[in-house]
């Protein structure tokens, strides 16, 4: 193929776009300034000291004036540039003293379809059954996994997802992993379930309304924590949930402190005393269940265990959002009251012990592949390094996870990056900023690229091979 005119070609990855003078290429992130591919974004240091937060200084131009930058200045990987092709070294491999060590970080940014997020989102209410296909814009962009203690798990994006399906299916994955791990609201369509607006930081609005509070615990847990609350103000309670309904009289908390029986039946699977289980179908109703009234899951009260008219009832999700208050007749029927002011308290408590509901964003990645060896000769020398706990991987200066096992699996939490840290190549794949940080006496023994480390000063002096500037923000970020 021959170049047309006017035109340059971009090889900071596989895609391999023609620029013409003026634009960027199909990532937006290269562009053709005057004949020269140049990094149209930043590249971002984090440093403790606040007073730099903001400040725009030249880097990694020719032309730096040599003007200070904080003496802690990090350099991450956002704004880079990559390793593509890999066998070249690293963009910046960036030699410092911290506490009087030697260190060398090594930083590039990473293109991944092997990649996804993991997104929990603080509900009791049933979002879709597990396994059930989760969609962005019609097209399958992942599932719905285990529910957790008060949260929903969804697994989205991934290799399958990215390349192994349609070109419509791949492009909308790279495009919603990339909104979600930039801190944008998507719309996510659960099948069989309800429609998640998801927002990493941000309360979760489930089929349009906002969530507020995620549940305490279980009603089980419920019941440990605040039967002593109770006590003495009613004759019973029930915390309604999709997990574990509790009672308090039949509870070992409500033994331990003299509840007396009053004859209730709980219709469910009895597991241990005053636990009940399947008390319904999950749903949006009460406690993340089907109901919208909580008397369904009641059997026929017992007067030979204690059921009597008179006798006071208080019924409440984990979340305290909803209650009711009952007395039974003279045939031990609930009839439901106003909730008295010596309760309304109790429910407050539970509501206030209640954590906000929140969208929490993890971005999973295999930072394997031959983008290590932009940092080692024998790439596999930085995948032990990393697993024994020798060289420290961040993304964009954050803390990372690294699963155990084979290759150098990690999650980050997404709020804990600068804002657009990521970015994407339309192959489709995103694009993740990494830095892997260790003693420089390490760096040379897993048979790093020795001749490409550089000073900070250096770095700034001399740039790297796509021309960009550097940010200095405040540590963390945001």
């Amino acid at each position: 193929m021959t170049e047309p005119p006017d035109k340059i070609r971009c090889d900071a990855c596989p895609v391999m776009c023609y620029i013409a003078p003026g634009q960027t290429g199909a990532c937006d992130r290269y562009a053709n300034a005057g004949g020269r591919i140049v990094r149209t974004d930043p590249v971002v240091m984090l440093s403790h000291t606040v007073e730099a937060g903001g400040r725009i200084v030249p880097f990694a131009t020719q032309d730096w004036d040599g003007s200070p930058v904080p003496a802690d200045a990090f350099v991450t990987g956002i704004g880079s540039g990559t390793t593509y092709p890999d066998y070249k070294p690293a963009p910046f491999i960036v030699s410092s003293c911290v506490d009087g060590a030697d260190m060398v970080t090594v930083v590039t940014e990473a293109i991944f379809s092997y990649a996804g997020v993991k997104v929990k989102i603080d509900t009791d209410r049933f979002l879709g059954p597990e396994g059930a296909v989760v969609r962005v814009g019609g097209e399958a962009v992942g599932h719905v996994t285990t529910a957790e203690y008060g949260s929903q798990m969804l697994s989205l994006g991934g290799v399958h997802h990215l390349t192994g399906g349609g070109k419509a299916e791949g492009r909308v994955t790279c495009a919603a992993l990339l909104a979600l791990c930039n801190g944008d609201a998507v719309e996510l369509v659960i099948d069989g379930g309800s429609t998640v607006l998801a927002q990493a930081g941000a309360p979760p609005i489930v089929d349009g309304v906002p969530e507020r509070r995620m549940r305490v615990g279980c009603g089980s847990a419920t019941i440990g924590m605040f039967a002593v609350q109770w006590q003495g103000l009613v004759d019973e309670v029930v915390v309604v949930d999709d997990h574990i309904t509790g009672v308090v009289s039949e509870h070992q908390a409500g033994k331990v402190l003299g509840w007396l029986p009053t004859g209730i039946r709980i219709k469910g699977h009895r597991s241990t005393p005053g636990r009940y289980f399947r008390v319904s179908e999950p749903g949006l109703g009460w406690g993340g269940t089907r109901l919208t009234d909580p008397l369904e899951i009641l059997g026929a009260w017992n007067p030979k265990k204690g059921a009597r008219p008179g006798l006071t009832l208080l019924m409440v999700s984990t979340t305290g959002e909803r209650f009711a208050y009952y007395v039974l007749d003279d045939a031990l029927i609930p009839v439901q009251q106003a909730l008295p002011e010596r309760l309304r308290k109790t429910v407050e408590l539970i509501d206030e012990n209640c954590e906000p509901s929140l969208c929490t964003v993890l971005f999973v990645g295999g930072a394997g592949g031959s983008l290590r060896a932009g940092v080692a000769k024998n790439p596999v020398q930085l995948t032990r390094a990393v697993q024994g706990g020798v060289t420290r991987l961040t993304s964009g200066g954050a803390e990372t996870f690294v699963w155990p096992g084979g290759g150098i699996t990690f999650m980050v939490n997404v709020t804990r990056l600068p804002q657009g840290a990521f970015g994407h190549v339309p192959t489709p794949a995103l694009v993740a900023p990494l830095e892997f940080t260790m003693a420089r006496a390490d760096y040379l023994a897993m048979g790093g690229h020795t001749d490409s480390i550089r000073t900070l000063e250096q770095a700034m002096a001399e740039g790297a091979e796509y021309p960009t500037k550097a940010r200095i923000d405040p540590w963390p970020a945001r």
